[in-house]
């Protein structure tokens, strides 16, 4: 069992990494590739020599970008197989695809947008080169402190269900969230390297595609896995004999 859903997952990764890439090229290239005349310009002006890239735009945005998402499609498949795995059946008395969608749901805000809204992506020419490691650190910093905040708050809904009922623990299990959240979000520290003068139309359009490719990968593994899955385990329950009278 565990081992179909982690090659559907996977396949599903796949599926997910081939519309992203869709989106990327049709909303994110063409920011970074203004991104990048604008870095190129500023060189020109400054009298300054444009570093040449070891691989060129093109190997860039076709072969570099299919293979960085095939990747990262494949691997989140197999480990969102594995996280329904675990939900499915503990978390509600939900079909596969409504906790397929849950899941993809919740990983989706905690994985990516809280760190998202704290840290956004920039594209070339935003930031100095000097800053990637601290700035990369930040932003994995953000996530794991997001993913700790999610198994406080889930542990807070579970120690509160008895007493509240489901609905009111869930509901604050969503303020206990919220609120750590709202304080890590003080407490970390600031970046804001983007240049005075570059195109704020370009880096929100950037930031926008780069929501657009997460969304796109989540909603797949949600909708798409949840949807096989379901269908599987019906196919399976279907093949098993009832047992009269139970």
């Amino acid at each position: 069992m565990m081992r179909s859903l982690l090659i559907r997952g996977m396949l599903v990764g796949l599926a997910a990494a081939a519309l992203a890439y869709v989106v990327a090229w049709f909303l994110g290239e063409p920011q970074v590739a203004l991104a990048i005349s604008f870095e190129e310009a500023k060189a020109a002006a400054a009298g300054e020599a444009h570093d040449h890239e070891v691989f060129s735009r093109t190997v860039q945005e076709t072969l570099g970008l299919i293979t960085a998402l095939v990747v990262y499609g494949v691997a989140f498949g197999g480990l969102f197989s594995i996280v329904f795995a675990f939900a499915h059946g503990r978390i509600g008395d939900f079909r596969p695809r409504t906790t397929a969608a849950l899941v993809a749901l919740v990983g989706f805000a905690v994985i990516y947008v809280v760190p998202f809204l704290k840290y956004p992506p920039n594209p070339p020419a935003v930031g100095s080169e000097d800053t990637i490691g601290s700035r990369t650190t930040l932003y994995v910093t953000m996530i794991l402190l997001s993913l700790l905040t999610t198994a406080v708050a889930l542990y807070a809904g579970r120690r509160l269900a008895p007493r509240l009922g489901g609905w009111n623990a869930t509901l604050a299990a969503v303020g206990v969230f919220a609120v750590i959240i709202g304080i890590t979000y003080v407490v970390m520290p600031e970046v804001n390297e983007v240049p005075g003068d570059f195109s704020a139309t370009v880096l929100w359009r950037f930031r926008l595609a780069s929501l657009a490719i997460q969304l796109t990968v989540w909603g797949t593994l949600g909708l798409l896995f949840g949807g096989l899955t379901d269908r599987a385990l019906g196919r399976r329950t279907a093949g098993v004999p009832t047992a009269v009278g139970v």
